[in-house]
Formats: C-alpha cells, sequence, structure tokens
C-alpha cells in the first residue's frame, strides 16, 4: 500500500463550532482526520487530513462544496488573510520521493473545484512557477475580483469571475511545513517589525519563513485543538503569524529565541506560542517545548506519530 500524503486545507471559518464540525464530518467521510485547529481571532480552521491521493481529493471537494454552502466571506471577519471559504488547499509528501503523487492530485483537485464545484482556482507555489499565496491574497477577495475582471489574472481552473460570497480556491503541492504563531503583549506595530525583520529577506530573516503581525483581541478562547480539546487565550495581544517552510534550514529554537531578542528592544514580552496542527517528526528533534514557550506540547502532536495511531 502506497505511503500517505497529507492534505491541510484553511477554511475561513473560526467560531461558528456548528460549521466547523460539519466541515469535519464531510472530510472524514473519505479520508482520516488527524487534526483540527480553529482560531476564533483569526476566523480560520486548519484540518490536517491523511490518506491516498483518491480518498484525498474526494474528502477535499466535500469539503470545499460544504464551506460554499454554509461560508459567507461577505460577512467574514479575521485577523488572517483569505480569498476564499475555502481559501489555501494544500497537498503535501510527507516523504520527499511522493512530491510528484502530490503534484498529481493537487492538478486533479484544481480542475474539479473548477469544473464541478464553480469557483475558481489559482495554482500557487511549484505548480505555478513559484506564485506565493500572499499575492494572490493582496488587497483581498474584491482586489482579486477586480484583477479577475480587468484580465490582470487568470484562474487556472475553473470560471473567469469571482462570486464574492464564496471567492476563489487556492491550491498546491508542497512538502511539510510548521505553522507556529508567537503571542506578544506588545503593540501591533512591534508585531509587525518583528515578523518582518525574520521574515526571509528581512534583516535578521530566516530561509523559508512567512511571517506576519496581526492583532489579537476579539475572543478569550482560542481552539487549538487536537479533534478537540480547547485551550485558552490571554486577551488583547498581538501576534507573530509564521509558516516556516523550509524547518531544516530554521530552527523553531532559533526563531523563537530571535523573536524574544526583537520584541525586547521594543518593549514587548513573548505571552506563549501556538503550533497549527501537526510537527514533522525531524523539526522536533532535539527542541524543548520551554524554549518555543509552547505549553501542552506532546508526541500526539508529531505528524509521524499520528499517523502511527488509531
Amino acid at each position: 500500500m502506497p505511503y500517505p500524503l497529507e492534505a491541510v486545507p484553511n477554511f475561513s471559518e473560526g467560531r461558528d463550532r456548528a460549521t466547523i464540525d460539519a466541515i469535519a464530518e464531510a472530510l472524514v467521510a473519505h479520508a482520516r482526520l488527524l487534526d483540527i485547529h480553529a482560531d476564533p481571532d483569526h476566523n480560520r480552521s486548519v484540518f490536517t487530513l491523511a490518506g491516498s491521493e483518491q480518498e484525498l481529493v474526494a474528502a477535499l471537494l466535500a469539503g470545499v462544496s460544504l464551506a460554499r454552502e454554509r461560508i459567507d466571506l461577505r460577512r467574514h471577519e479575521g485577523v488572517h488573510p483569505r480569498v476564499g471559504v475555502a481559501d489555501v488547499v494544500p497537498l503535501v509528501a510527507i516523504r520527499p520521493e511522493d512530491i510528484e503523487r502530490a503534484r498529481a492530485a493537487a492538478l486533479e483537485l484544481g480542475e474539479r473545484i473548477g469544473s464541478e464545484l464553480g469557483s475558481p482556482v489559482f495554482l500557487y507555489g511549484e505548480l505555478a512557477s513559484g506564485r506565493r499565496l500572499a499575492e494572490l491574497r493582496r488587497g483581498g477577495v474584491e482586489e482579486l475580483a477586480r484583477r479577475i475582471a480587468s484580465g490582470e489574472l487568470e484562474p487556472d481552473f475553473g470560471p473567469l469571475s469571482l462570486d464574492l460570497r464564496a471567492g476563489a480556491v487556492l491550491v498546491g503541492a508542497r512538502h511539510p511545513l510548521i505553522a507556529f504563531n508567537v503571542n506578544l503583549r506588545g503593540s501591533l506595530e512591534a508585531a509587525k517589525e518583528i515578523a518582518a525583520a525574520v521574515r526571509e529577506g528581512g534583516s535578521h530573516g530566516f530561509d523559508g519563513v512567512r511571517a506576519l503581525g496581526l492583532e489579537l483581541g476579539g475572543f478569550e478562547v482560542g481552539a487549538s485543538h487536537a479533534l478537540g480539546a480547547g485551550r485558552e487565550r490571554e486577551i488583547g495581544l498581538v501576534q507573530v503569524s509564521m509558516n516556516i517552510e523550509d524547518w531544516r534550514a530554521s530552527g523553531l529554537s532559533e526563531l523563537v529565541a530571535r523573536i524574544e531578542k526583537e520584541a525586547a528592544v521594543r518593549g514587548a514580552e513573548v505571552t506563549g506560542s501556538e503550533l497549527v496542527g501537526l510537527l514533522p517528526a525531524g523539526a522536533a528533534l532535539g527542541v524543548s517545548p520551554a524554549s518555543l514557550h509552547l505549553e501542552g506540547f506532546d508526541e500526539s502532536q508529531i505528524l509521524e506519530a499520528r499517523l502511527a495511531g488509531e
């Protein structure tokens, strides 16, 4: 039996429990659901799935369809950038040798979302000559609709117009990354400056790190969980929200230490951190959760361990 692929779809709903549960049910009818991270400040839920190409394509089609029914992007509020109810849908090769399988599955998924569900689909990353998510999200869904209508951008699959209620779907294929947030007690300006410093190309940049400075403040509880276990978050924080695309080149401990230094010179303080989804086993080697300000971390949050368990 082939080794499973992973999928990590991000849906633009992190507050309505009924919708999050309905999406989970749609996904789990076709593939194995490993983790859910629902964040009300981001107003976004990240699901981690595993399965064969066929299982994942079926699960993701069902999840995107359900999201189109239940989420209205015109009424969406959240600090995380987004251009669709199913904002980004990557297929992930857990093993390097499986990347072609992930690419083929992503292309099939994109074509079927466009033809069967009627959503414009944009490829990103290696499937689109390195085009980045930030380029597609620039200005939000209204700006993306304008760029499509003007002919500046053309979807890779699906209609040549964008419904502002559902938006577009961004589909990619990649290797595992780490989605990691560091929460700070300080100003939004400080968070943005720190994010600019540590992202790739910044004054103290780390290879393969994408970072945003965000303000958190509207909700007492961020449901950061593995299939349901909640965790409280202090009100009124700011955040450096990151994707570490090359965790072999940019270690988590060194990255968090740099954020602490950058925060100190700006009068800010690290209060904790959050892992979004699961951590590749190699990235966990030699890393102390205390050095990451990561509470409650255990083996169940390692991708390969979750795959091995039932």
